[in-house]
Protein backbone atom coordinates (compact mmCIF):
# COMPACT_ATOMS: atom_id res chain seq x y z
CA UNK A 1 0.00 0.00 0.00
CA UNK A 2 1.49 3.68 -0.87
CA UNK A 3 2.12 5.76 1.73
CA UNK A 4 -1.26 7.33 3.15
CA UNK A 5 -3.15 7.28 0.12
CA UNK A 6 -6.19 9.79 -0.28
CA UNK A 7 -8.86 7.93 -0.95
CA UNK A 8 -12.54 8.19 -1.94
CA UNK A 9 -15.27 5.54 -1.23
CA UNK A 10 -17.35 4.58 -3.55
CA UNK A 11 -20.91 3.97 -2.35
CA UNK A 12 -23.41 5.06 -4.68
CA UNK A 13 -27.13 4.85 -4.08
CA UNK A 14 -25.45 2.14 -1.30
CA UNK A 15 -24.38 4.91 1.45
CA UNK A 16 -26.23 3.20 4.35
CA UNK A 17 -24.98 1.09 7.34
CA UNK A 18 -26.79 -2.19 6.10
CA UNK A 19 -24.79 -1.92 2.90
CA UNK A 20 -21.80 0.30 3.36
CA UNK A 21 -20.15 -2.60 5.74
CA UNK A 22 -16.41 -1.48 3.66
CA UNK A 23 -16.96 2.17 3.92
CA UNK A 24 -17.90 2.64 7.59
CA UNK A 25 -14.93 0.16 8.60
CA UNK A 26 -12.18 2.00 6.51
CA UNK A 27 -13.54 5.29 7.63
CA UNK A 28 -13.70 4.42 11.27
CA UNK A 29 -10.14 2.79 11.17
CA UNK A 30 -7.37 3.55 8.41
CA UNK A 31 -4.55 5.36 9.33
CA UNK A 32 -4.80 6.92 5.71
CA UNK A 33 -7.11 10.16 4.96
CA UNK A 34 -10.74 9.72 3.06
CA UNK A 35 -11.46 12.52 1.60
CA UNK A 36 -14.75 12.29 0.09
CA UNK A 37 -17.46 10.22 -0.50
CA UNK A 38 -19.00 9.31 -4.11
CA UNK A 39 -23.19 8.66 -3.71
CA UNK A 40 -24.94 10.89 -5.89
CA UNK A 41 -28.21 10.14 -3.91
CA UNK A 42 -26.29 11.65 -0.81
CA UNK A 43 -24.51 14.57 -2.19
CA UNK A 44 -24.43 17.52 -0.51
CA UNK A 45 -24.30 15.97 3.30
CA UNK A 46 -21.52 14.02 4.86
CA UNK A 47 -21.08 10.64 5.81
CA UNK A 48 -22.16 10.80 8.74
CA UNK A 49 -25.43 12.14 8.57
CA UNK A 50 -26.22 8.44 6.27
CA UNK A 51 -23.70 6.18 8.78
CA UNK A 52 -22.91 7.83 11.57
CA UNK A 53 -19.37 7.53 11.32
CA UNK A 54 -17.05 10.04 9.46
CA UNK A 55 -18.63 13.59 10.35
CA UNK A 56 -16.88 16.22 7.92
CA UNK A 57 -16.10 13.57 5.62
CA UNK A 58 -18.39 15.35 2.20
CA UNK A 59 -20.95 13.25 0.21
CA UNK A 60 -19.93 13.88 -2.93
CA UNK A 61 -22.01 13.08 -6.73
CA UNK A 62 -18.55 12.05 -8.95
CA UNK A 63 -15.41 11.45 -9.36
CA UNK A 64 -14.07 14.41 -10.51
CA UNK A 65 -15.27 15.97 -7.53
CA UNK A 66 -13.47 13.52 -5.78
CA UNK A 67 -10.48 14.52 -7.96
CA UNK A 68 -11.22 18.13 -6.88
CA UNK A 69 -10.72 17.28 -3.02
CA UNK A 70 -7.57 15.13 -3.82
CA UNK A 71 -8.59 11.94 -4.34
CA UNK A 72 -6.10 9.82 -5.78
CA UNK A 73 -7.52 5.85 -4.97
CA UNK A 74 -11.53 5.01 -5.41
CA UNK A 75 -12.35 2.30 -2.98
CA UNK A 76 -15.52 0.45 -3.38
CA UNK A 77 -16.90 0.84 0.04
CA UNK A 78 -19.80 -1.77 -0.49
CA UNK A 79 -19.99 -5.57 0.12
CA UNK A 80 -23.03 -7.41 -1.02
CA UNK A 81 -23.47 -11.59 -1.16
CA UNK A 82 -22.36 -12.79 -4.43
CA UNK A 83 -19.83 -10.21 -4.63
CA UNK A 84 -20.98 -8.50 -8.12
CA UNK A 85 -19.70 -5.44 -8.83
CA UNK A 86 -23.47 -3.40 -8.93
CA UNK A 87 -23.74 -1.94 -12.41
CA UNK A 88 -24.56 1.66 -10.48
CA UNK A 89 -21.14 1.89 -10.03
CA UNK A 90 -19.23 0.98 -13.78
CA UNK A 91 -19.14 4.57 -14.95
CA UNK A 92 -17.96 5.61 -11.65
CA UNK A 93 -15.03 3.10 -11.79
CA UNK A 94 -14.38 3.92 -15.71
CA UNK A 95 -14.22 7.68 -15.56
CA UNK A 96 -11.47 6.68 -12.39
CA UNK A 97 -9.31 4.54 -14.27
CA UNK A 98 -9.86 7.02 -17.56
CA UNK A 99 -8.74 9.59 -15.19
CA UNK A 100 -5.62 7.86 -13.93
CA UNK A 101 -7.00 6.95 -10.58
CA UNK A 102 -6.15 3.86 -8.83
CA UNK A 103 -8.80 1.33 -7.86
CA UNK A 104 -9.49 -1.05 -4.62
CA UNK A 105 -11.66 -3.75 -5.31
CA UNK A 106 -12.93 -5.84 -2.12
CA UNK A 107 -16.15 -7.46 -3.94
CA UNK A 108 -15.52 -10.88 -5.62
CA UNK A 109 -15.98 -10.01 -9.00
CA UNK A 110 -12.88 -8.56 -10.53
CA UNK A 111 -12.84 -5.08 -12.31
CA UNK A 112 -10.71 -5.90 -15.38
CA UNK A 113 -13.26 -8.88 -16.06
CA UNK A 114 -14.76 -6.12 -17.42
CA UNK A 115 -14.31 -5.48 -21.36
CA UNK A 116 -15.22 -1.50 -20.68
CA UNK A 117 -13.51 -1.01 -17.89
CA UNK A 118 -10.02 -2.76 -18.72
CA UNK A 119 -10.23 -0.37 -21.90
CA UNK A 120 -11.00 2.42 -19.63
CA UNK A 121 -7.73 1.24 -17.64
CA UNK A 122 -5.58 1.13 -20.45
CA UNK A 123 -6.38 4.16 -21.66
CA UNK A 124 -6.03 6.41 -18.72
CA UNK A 125 -3.53 4.26 -16.93
CA UNK A 126 -5.48 3.47 -13.47
CA UNK A 127 -4.56 0.54 -11.88
CA UNK A 128 -6.69 -1.88 -10.10
CA UNK A 129 -5.77 -3.47 -6.40
CA UNK A 130 -7.85 -6.79 -6.03
CA UNK A 131 -7.96 -7.24 -2.65
CA UNK A 132 -9.69 -10.18 -2.50
CA UNK A 133 -7.60 -11.57 -4.71
CA UNK A 134 -5.14 -14.56 -2.49
CA UNK A 135 -1.58 -15.65 -3.34
CA UNK A 136 -0.94 -18.56 -5.46
CA UNK A 137 1.34 -20.07 -3.22
CA UNK A 138 -1.04 -21.22 -0.03
CA UNK A 139 -0.19 -24.59 1.86
CA UNK A 140 -2.34 -26.73 3.38
CA UNK A 141 -2.48 -26.33 6.99
CA UNK A 142 -1.17 -28.29 9.77
CA UNK A 143 2.44 -28.25 8.63
CA UNK A 144 3.77 -24.75 10.39
CA UNK A 145 4.37 -23.95 14.81
CA UNK A 146 4.43 -20.77 15.29
CA UNK A 147 6.79 -18.71 17.61
CA UNK A 148 6.95 -20.04 21.38
CA UNK A 149 5.93 -17.51 23.74
CA UNK A 150 2.99 -15.72 21.63
CA UNK A 151 -0.72 -16.23 21.91
CA UNK A 152 -3.38 -16.19 19.29
CA UNK A 153 -6.71 -14.21 19.74
CA UNK A 154 -9.70 -15.39 17.34
CA UNK A 155 -13.18 -13.31 17.10
CA UNK A 156 -15.60 -15.42 16.35
CA UNK A 157 -19.20 -14.70 15.91
CA UNK A 158 -22.99 -16.29 16.83
CA UNK A 159 -24.02 -14.62 12.99
CA UNK A 160 -22.25 -12.99 9.45
CA UNK A 161 -21.75 -9.35 9.81
CA UNK A 162 -21.68 -8.53 13.55
CA UNK A 163 -18.88 -6.90 13.81
CA UNK A 164 -15.81 -8.98 14.25
CA UNK A 165 -13.20 -6.90 12.67
CA UNK A 166 -14.55 -4.35 14.40
CA UNK A 167 -13.67 -6.48 17.85
CA UNK A 168 -10.17 -7.41 16.81
CA UNK A 169 -9.14 -4.11 15.71
CA UNK A 170 -10.39 -2.61 19.12
CA UNK A 171 -8.61 -5.32 21.02
CA UNK A 172 -5.21 -4.92 19.45
CA UNK A 173 -5.91 -1.03 20.39
CA UNK A 174 -6.68 -2.41 23.73
CA UNK A 175 -3.57 -4.20 23.80
CA UNK A 176 -1.44 -1.87 22.68
CA UNK A 177 -2.36 0.26 25.68
CA UNK A 178 -2.10 -2.66 28.50
CA UNK A 179 1.89 -2.48 27.06
CA UNK A 180 1.37 -5.52 24.89
CA UNK A 181 2.93 -6.07 21.66
CA UNK A 182 -0.13 -6.80 19.39
CA UNK A 183 -0.70 -7.33 15.58
CA UNK A 184 -3.99 -7.68 13.87
CA UNK A 185 -4.38 -10.27 10.93
CA UNK A 186 -6.75 -9.10 8.18
CA UNK A 187 -9.13 -12.03 6.74
CA UNK A 188 -11.54 -10.19 4.81
CA UNK A 189 -11.51 -7.78 2.33
CA UNK A 190 -12.30 -4.54 4.60
CA UNK A 191 -9.51 -5.44 6.56
CA UNK A 192 -7.24 -5.47 4.23
CA UNK A 193 -8.13 -2.13 3.12
CA UNK A 194 -7.25 -0.86 6.42
CA UNK A 195 -4.42 -3.12 7.62
CA UNK A 196 -2.52 -2.67 3.66
CA UNK A 197 -2.40 -6.73 3.95
CA UNK A 198 -3.64 -9.83 4.79
CA UNK A 199 -5.62 -12.82 2.87
CA UNK A 200 -9.41 -12.44 2.46
CA UNK A 201 -9.92 -16.27 3.28
CA UNK A 202 -13.33 -16.45 1.47
CA UNK A 203 -11.74 -16.32 -1.92
CA UNK A 204 -9.32 -18.91 -0.99
CA UNK A 205 -9.91 -22.33 -2.35
CA UNK A 206 -11.08 -24.15 0.48
CA UNK A 207 -8.16 -26.79 0.67
CA UNK A 208 -6.03 -23.97 1.69
CA UNK A 209 -8.35 -21.71 3.93
CA UNK A 210 -6.59 -22.81 7.10
CA UNK A 211 -3.05 -22.94 5.90
CA UNK A 212 -3.56 -19.32 4.70
CA UNK A 213 -4.47 -18.27 8.12
CA UNK A 214 -1.71 -20.32 9.31
CA UNK A 215 0.70 -18.38 7.56
CA UNK A 216 -0.45 -15.08 8.04
CA UNK A 217 -0.88 -15.88 12.06
CA UNK A 218 2.52 -17.62 12.41
CA UNK A 219 4.37 -14.38 9.92
CA UNK A 220 2.43 -12.10 12.81
CA UNK A 221 4.06 -14.14 15.66
CA UNK A 222 7.15 -13.08 14.68
CA UNK A 223 7.08 -9.55 16.14
CA UNK A 224 3.77 -9.51 18.15
CA UNK A 225 3.20 -11.57 21.10
CA UNK A 226 -0.24 -11.11 20.61
CA UNK A 227 -2.35 -11.97 17.32
CA UNK A 228 -5.36 -10.69 16.74
CA UNK A 229 -7.37 -12.36 14.11
CA UNK A 230 -10.41 -11.26 12.80
CA UNK A 231 -13.00 -13.97 12.55
CA UNK A 232 -15.51 -14.70 9.23
CA UNK A 233 -18.99 -15.77 9.40
CA UNK A 234 -20.17 -18.08 11.77
CA UNK A 235 -20.20 -22.04 12.52
CA UNK A 236 -23.71 -21.97 12.31
CA UNK A 237 -24.27 -19.95 9.10
CA UNK A 238 -25.62 -22.48 6.42
CA UNK A 239 -23.53 -20.02 4.00
CA UNK A 240 -20.36 -19.21 5.48
CA UNK A 241 -19.75 -21.81 8.37
CA UNK A 242 -16.89 -23.40 6.01
CA UNK A 243 -14.67 -20.25 6.16
CA UNK A 244 -15.40 -20.33 9.97
CA UNK A 245 -13.91 -23.30 10.11
CA UNK A 246 -10.65 -23.02 8.32
CA UNK A 247 -9.86 -19.94 10.29
CA UNK A 248 -10.58 -22.09 13.82
CA UNK A 249 -8.46 -25.00 12.46
CA UNK A 250 -5.34 -22.86 10.93
CA UNK A 251 -5.45 -19.91 13.42
CA UNK A 252 -5.25 -22.38 16.28
CA UNK A 253 -6.35 -19.52 18.65
CA UNK A 254 -5.75 -20.10 22.22
CA UNK A 255 -8.67 -17.91 23.45
CA UNK A 256 -11.83 -16.40 21.53
CA UNK A 257 -14.16 -13.64 21.68
CA UNK A 258 -17.70 -14.09 20.59
CA UNK A 259 -19.71 -11.57 18.56
CA UNK A 260 -23.05 -10.95 18.65
CA UNK A 261 -25.59 -8.45 17.54
CA UNK A 262 -27.78 -8.28 20.20
CA UNK A 263 -30.81 -6.84 18.56
CA UNK A 264 -30.60 -9.85 15.68
CA UNK A 265 -33.11 -12.87 16.19
CA UNK A 266 -32.51 -14.97 13.09
CA UNK A 267 -29.30 -16.14 11.02
CA UNK A 268 -28.49 -13.44 8.63
CA UNK A 269 -30.08 -13.98 5.00
CA UNK A 270 -32.28 -16.64 6.46
CA UNK A 271 -35.57 -15.76 8.07
CA UNK A 272 -37.03 -17.89 10.16
CA UNK A 273 -34.22 -19.88 11.09
CA UNK A 274 -33.23 -18.55 14.86
CA UNK A 275 -29.58 -17.78 16.22
CA UNK A 276 -28.55 -20.01 18.51
CA UNK A 277 -28.43 -18.54 21.96
CA UNK A 278 -25.05 -17.09 23.67
CA UNK A 279 -24.96 -20.15 26.02
CA UNK A 280 -25.03 -22.88 23.07
CA UNK A 281 -22.51 -21.25 21.16
CA UNK A 282 -20.03 -20.87 24.04
CA UNK A 283 -19.37 -24.76 23.84
CA UNK A 284 -20.01 -24.82 20.29
CA UNK A 285 -16.96 -22.97 19.48
CA UNK A 286 -14.65 -24.13 22.74
CA UNK A 287 -15.45 -27.87 21.49
CA UNK A 288 -15.03 -27.04 17.68
CA UNK A 289 -11.75 -24.86 18.17
CA UNK A 290 -9.78 -28.63 19.90
CA UNK A 291 -10.80 -30.36 17.17
CA UNK A 292 -7.56 -30.20 15.32
CA UNK A 293 -5.56 -29.96 18.49
CA UNK A 294 -3.50 -32.90 20.81
CA UNK A 295 -5.72 -34.72 23.49
CA UNK A 296 -6.72 -32.34 26.46
CA UNK A 297 -6.34 -28.96 24.94
CA UNK A 298 -8.93 -26.42 25.68
CA UNK A 299 -9.42 -23.16 23.85
CA UNK A 300 -11.49 -20.77 25.85
CA UNK A 301 -13.92 -17.94 25.64
CA UNK A 302 -12.51 -15.04 27.10
CA UNK A 303 -15.62 -12.62 26.72
CA UNK A 304 -18.38 -11.73 24.80
CA UNK A 305 -18.28 -8.40 22.20
CA UNK A 306 -21.79 -6.83 22.07
CA UNK A 307 -22.84 -4.77 18.82
CA UNK A 308 -25.90 -2.67 20.38
CA UNK A 309 -25.59 -0.09 17.26
CA UNK A 310 -29.13 -0.72 16.95
CA UNK A 311 -30.44 -0.22 20.47
CA UNK A 312 -30.88 2.84 22.54
CA UNK A 313 -29.06 3.20 25.51
CA UNK A 314 -31.33 1.18 28.15
CA UNK A 315 -31.74 -1.50 26.03
CA UNK A 316 -28.43 -1.59 25.32
CA UNK A 317 -27.43 -1.79 28.89
CA UNK A 318 -29.75 -4.40 29.51
CA UNK A 319 -28.77 -6.70 26.71
CA UNK A 320 -25.10 -6.38 28.23
CA UNK A 321 -26.24 -7.13 31.35
CA UNK A 322 -28.14 -9.99 30.07
CA UNK A 323 -25.22 -11.66 28.31
CA UNK A 324 -23.40 -11.56 30.94
CA UNK A 325 -26.40 -13.53 33.29
CA UNK A 326 -26.60 -16.16 30.63
CA UNK A 327 -22.61 -16.55 30.17
CA UNK A 328 -21.23 -15.85 32.98
CA UNK A 329 -18.68 -14.15 31.01
CA UNK A 330 -17.02 -10.40 30.82
CA UNK A 331 -19.40 -8.71 28.36
CA UNK A 332 -18.89 -5.32 26.83
CA UNK A 333 -19.54 -3.29 23.38
CA UNK A 334 -16.09 -1.64 22.95
CA UNK A 335 -18.07 0.78 20.34
CA UNK A 336 -20.62 2.27 22.24
CA UNK A 337 -18.39 2.18 25.23
CA UNK A 338 -15.63 2.93 24.01
CA UNK A 339 -11.96 2.55 25.46
CA UNK A 340 -13.55 1.53 28.68
CA UNK A 341 -15.43 -1.54 27.02
CA UNK A 342 -12.42 -2.89 24.72
CA UNK A 343 -10.37 -2.54 28.03
CA UNK A 344 -12.64 -4.44 29.93
CA UNK A 345 -12.70 -7.15 27.00
CA UNK A 346 -8.68 -7.40 26.49
CA UNK A 347 -8.23 -7.57 30.56
CA UNK A 348 -10.52 -10.88 30.00
CA UNK A 349 -8.44 -12.35 27.23
CA UNK A 350 -5.04 -11.69 29.07
CA UNK A 351 -6.58 -13.02 32.06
Amino acid sequence: MPDRPRVAILAEGQLARQTAKTAIGVIRYAPYPVVAVIDSTHAGTDAAAAIGVGAGIPVVASVGEAIDRGARVVLIGTAAPGGRIPDAFRSALGDALRRGLDVWNGLHERVLDDPTLQAAAVAGGGHVRELREPPADLPIGGHRARRGGSHVVLTVGSDAAVGKMTVALELVRALDRAGKRAAFVATGQTGIAIAGEGISVDAVVADFIAGAAERMVCDAAESADWVVVEGQGSLTHPGFSGVTLGLLHGSAPDVLVLCHDAARTDVKGFPGLPLRSLRELVPLYEGAATWSRAAGARVRVAGVALNTSALDDPAAARAIRDAATETGLPVADPVREGVAGADRLAAAVLR
